[in-house]
């Protein structure tokens, strides 16, 4: 005897990006975007008790299932000898979570949670690859060989068959409107009201170079009337007390920094660039001297298409700092044209656009407003190239 249609199940979505902010913040973007199209959606975050995702994740109201960490080691150690047993206890742990939730895709953001991922969910479950920065880790590198889709922030990763995204951000970020928060950001800060307003952020690697170029331009910035808003860093030195200039330690609130500013000096992670562009603030972009040089290309197509400037770390003295922004800031015409570069360089709407190819792949495409979500999906899989990734 028939008992109706059976009941289609909203999409089980794995996302793997454990381990530091710049990997778990777009991986909880990607998510709220998912949940957005697909109400129906159940999100599961896979991470480990290192770092800070047992803190960012469940903050964040998705369910955390904890691996065995596997961080690569740099040199030849006791510690590679043990790789491959802690490669396989991971993978085993990744294939249990995977076979509960009833995955439907995985997506890695890379880093040392998303290496068993890839690996557990090989010949089981599609795999999604993004990959923030201009140069790929190692994890990306494995999972890019048998993903179905390679996204990526920027483009020239070296990965196989990368479509440019761009980076997903949060809804905060991404919609916010520095216009109308402007005299509300500027009060929580205790800024001025009116005048032009450098933010300064190094985040917490490599602020010192930054710190000690804003104390020496401090004088001649607030001179020209600009006022200063400094996150040092929890283990930086801010510049002595002036007035018209405010220094912290670390900016909860980045979403009122960032409508209280005019113009940015600080690193180049392809968050930090990415978030600038979403908002379409002008930059001076510093990027941190050690590592590959990723720092500067996650720059490179913002500073091409005239949104920001581009300073080496040793370069930046607290003359070449004045000489870059005192003449910017006090320029109205100049900061709207590059703001308006900026923005038009960045990907503010990374996180649906990768949503829409997820949801896809997993065979749960996203529904217009109103229409049956549990309606059977008779659409065939996408094979080329998507019309999202045209535009």
């Amino acid at each position: 005897m028939s008992t109706g249609p059976a009941v289609r199940r909203g999409p089980s979505i794995v996302v793997a990006g454990g381990g530091t902010a710049g990997h778990i913040e777009p991986a909880l973007a990607l998510a709220d975007a998912v949940v957005r199209r697909r109400p129906d959606a159940r999100i599961t975050a896979l991470g480990t008790e290192r770092g800070l995702d047992t803190a960012l994740i469940p903050a964040r109201g998705y369910p955390l299932e904890l691996i065995p960490p596997v961080p690569m080691p740099r040199k030849p150690s006791g510690d590679l000898l043990r790789l491959p047993v802690r490669v396989r206890e991971a993978v085993m742990r990744v294939r249990e979570v995977l076979d509960r939730v009833e995955a439907d895709v995985v997506v890695g953001f890379g880093g040392y949670v998303a290496l068993p991922a890839y690996l557990g969910a090989r010949g089981r479950v599609p795999v999604v690859v993004h990959e923030a920065n201009a140069r790929a880790g190692l994890a990306n590198k494995v999972g890019a060989r048998f993903a179905e889709l390679v996204a990526v922030a920027v483009g020239g990763s070296g990965l196989p068959g990368e479509q440019v995204v761009g980076m997903p951000l949060r809804r905060s970020i991404t919609g916010l409107d520095r216009r109308a928060l402007r005299a509300q950001a500027r009060q929580w800060f205790g800024l001025p009201p009116h005048g032009p307003v450098l933010l300064v952020f190094g985040g917490s690697q490599g602020a010192r170079t930054l710190n000690e170029a804003v104390a020496a331009a401090l004088p001649r910035l607030l001179g020209a009337g600009i006022a200063v808003l400094h996150a040092h860093g929890r283990n930086g030195t801010p510049a002595p007390p002036a007035r018209g200039y405010v220094a912290t330690p670390y900016i909860e609130r980045m979403d009122l920094a960032y409508a209280a500013a005019d113009a940015v000096l600080g690193r180049c992670g392809m968050t930090t660039v990415a978030e600038i562009t979403a908002v379409g603030l002008p930059a001076v972009y510093v990027p941190l001297p050690h590592g590959n040089g990723e720092q500067a290309l996650n720059a490179a197509p913002v500073v091409a298409a005239g949104g920001g400037l581009l300073v080496d770390d040793a370069e930046l003295t607290g003359e070449r700092a004045a000489a870059e922004l005192v003449p910017l800031l006090t320029d109205p015409g100049r900061l709207a044209a590059m703001g308006r570069a900026a923005r038009s360089s960045g990907h503010a709407d990374a996180a649906d656009r990768l949503a829409h190819l997820v949801l896809d792949i997993a065979g749960h495409p996203g529904l217009p407003p109103g229409q049956d979500l549990w309606r059977a999906d008779t659409r065939p899989r996408r094979t080329g190239p998507d019309p999202w990734l045209q535009s």
